[in-house]
């Protein structure tokens, strides 16, 4: 019984660890796959100074705001950037607060602000309007994204190997703890999901090593109509990449039905 309390308090107190890996350095850049960019920086509404990449596409189909994973930086999502310009989409990828060279400490509430931040740049600075932004979450990045579409409508959303909520993964992983009593963590895509009002295309791998498959069919189940669903292969860090054809295919079908301007 002492044990088991202990590991949970260890849980309880170190659980940002669990939750966030951040890496701040930047590894590479666009110009390394041939696409020009804009280094952007921008500040959130408390302050912190935030970073990120916009990469523009001549073809003018609309603008993708890019919330990555819980991994890494923006320099590890080169690959994603090169298959979003080819379907004629400028990108805008940021790091949140303690992510590559973003600022500060990260936090749930802290990601939300940044993303926040993010729409505003797109809106304010490079005077998108909100039918020509397309919201994109991978990962944590989805539950980002849910968030930030309940009080926006953007031309649509895609959420790619999303949990429906941080307890609900913690649930899983650790079927002996009180984790939904543990959790300072809530990052509930589920909830958010509800009130999201644009298109929403869900992706998820049957064979997602990380997030079970049955994640992405909840979420699917909740989110509002217009929606389609896109199954693709491989594990949960590189399913876009085995799908290759198919899984670009798919988005590109989603945007021409739903969210041509």
């Amino acid at each position: 019984m002492i044990v088991y309390g202990a590991f949970s308090a260890l849980i309880f107190i170190f659980q940002s660890h669990l939750i966030y890996f951040p890496d701040k350095t930047i590894a590479v850049t666009p110009d390394a796959i041939g696409l020009a960019y804009e280094q952007v920086s921008f500040t959130a509404a408390d302050g912190a100074r935030l970073s990120g990449w916009f990469i523009p596409s001549e073809k003018n189909r609309g603008v993708l705001l890019f919330c990555h994973g819980n991994a890494g930086n923006i320099s590890h999502r080169l690959e994603s950037i090169r298959i979003f310009h080819s379907l004629g989409l400028s990108v805008f990828i940021f790091d949140y607060r303690g992510y590559g060279s973003s600022e500060g400490k990260t936090t749930e509430q802290g990601t939300y602000r940044d993303a926040e931040a993010a729409w505003n740049y797109l809106i304010n600075e490079k005077e998108y309007s909100p039918s020509e932004i397309i919201m994109f979450g991978r990962s944590l990045g989805g539950a980002v994204a849910a968030w930030l579409a309940q009080d926006h409508t953007p031309m649509a959303l895609i959420l790619e190997s999303t949990f429906t909520s941080v307890k609900d993964m913690g649930a899983e992983i650790y079927p002996f703890l009180p984790v939904r009593w543990l959790s300072r963590f809530n990052y509930n895509a589920l909830k958010y999901l509800r009130s999201v009002r644009s298109p929403v295309l869900i992706i998820h791998s049957r064979n997602d090593d990380i997030i079970p498959f049955k994640n992405g069919k909840r979420l699917f189940e909740t989110a509002n109509k217009p929606k389609e669903f896109l199954e693709i292969s491989g594990s949960h860090n590189d399913g876009f990449i085995i799908s290759g054809n198919y899984y670009t295919a798919g988005i590109n079908f989603f945007i021409s039905k739903y969210a041509q301007r």
